[in-house]
């Protein structure tokens, strides 16, 4: 039977009711999706993550000290592995087998730290090679998720840089920070390396009273490192400062560093760095990522090659990066291959 015109009129308002209601309905769940996403990004921004937090070790404070000159080098290193031997005895009686592990290693006879302090995440600064009589220094700079625990893949870094470098040349891990965790709220903004930054120039200002004006300091600065090297980079006595595997500095260009240092940058083919969103906003009050891609064009870095290597491979022996690497510490800048 044929609807009536009455009919139809009610037919057509009906549905015309139920689509209006299904795009108010709608844009209701949107809005929600939206307040959730964003409470949720302001959790992971604001919100300390304190319930992940490992407990405290128990750790003596570090060594007190003189400031360090050429001459008192081998008094700070043996004062350094008395803490760290203190330091691993503390862990151990704490049931930490392996914070016990690490810091025993580090009381060695054989290793140097210009610092050490066993507690929290811990930070230690290691030498290799002769510091007093080096003419070319390459101080390095850790990004995310480098504690104690996980230091024997910087030292690695390090070690096989000094290898490639030869004589009259020393390799400084820096680990004088705490790092953030890669999966946490903190290694999204500038927090850590603006606390780290006054740090590192203070040591570096310390560096160049051991080593004297004529060596050639580079600094090498890997991941989140080269945010913190972002932040220290104004004013400080380097002649080169390399980026690598770098999420931005939290500068738009190299020339916003406002330092007189050369300034490279690198990225390998497989570095899962490449998809991070190099971009930088307020939000609610914090700044979150850390602005242009240092191998950008915009940059205006010296781009180098970096080879086919992942995030972790830049000090790879043999590979393209760490020859790189040390032909920038060296002051062979000619020789180093552009990307």
């Amino acid at each position: 039977m044929a609807m009536g015109q009455e009919g139809l009129g009610a037919a057509r308002a009906a549905e015309a009711a139920r689509r209006g209601s299904g795009r108010g309905a709608g844009r209701v769940v949107r809005r929600v999706r939206r307040a959730l996403l964003a409470a949720l990004v302001m959790g992971a921004v604001v919100v300390p993550v304190s319930a992940a937090a490992r407990p405290r070790i128990p750790a003596p404070a570090p060594a007190v000290l003189a400031p360090v000159t050429a001459s008192t080098l081998d008094t700070a290193y043996a004062a350094n592995r008395a803490n760290a031997a203190e330091a691993a005895r503390m862990a151990a009686d704490h049931g930490d087998r392996t914070r016990a592990a690490a810091d025993r290693a580090m009381a060695a006879p054989s290793r140097r730290f210009l610092s050490f302090d066993g507690r929290g995440a811990g930070q230690a600064v290691e030498v290799f090679g002769d510091l007093a009589h080096a003419d070319r220094v390459a101080v390095l700079v850790p990004g995310s998720d480098t504690s104690l625990e996980t230091y024997g893949r910087f030292r690695a870094g390090a070690l096989a840089l000094h290898d490639r470098l030869g004589p009259r040349t020393a390799v400084v891990a820096w680990l004088g920070y705490e790092t953030p965790g890669t999966v946490s709220p903190t290694v999204l903004t500038t927090g850590r390396a603006e606390d780290a930054a006054p740090r590192l120039k203070g040591f570096i200002r310390e560096l160049r009273g051991v080593v004297g004006q004529s060596a050639r300091i580079s600094l090498l600065c890997h991941s989140y490192g080269s945010v913190v090297c972002g932040r220290a980079a104004q004013g400080l006595d380097v002649a080169d400062i390399a980026l690598i595997g770098s999420p931005g500095t939290g500068a738009d260009s190299a020339a916003a560093l406002h330092t007189s240092a050369r300034v490279w940058a690198a990225r390998g083919a497989d570095d899962w760095v490449a998809h991070v969103p190099h971009t930088s906003t307020d939000l609610f009050g914090t700044t979150v990522g850390f602005g242009t891609d240092p191998v950008s064009p915009a940059f205006g870095a010296h781009v180098f090659a970096a080879g086919d290597g992942g995030h972790s491979d830049y000090f790879t022996p043999g590979s393209v990066s760490l020859d790189n690497l040390a032909r920038i510490v060296l002051g062979d800048t000619s020789e180093v291959t552009r990307a």
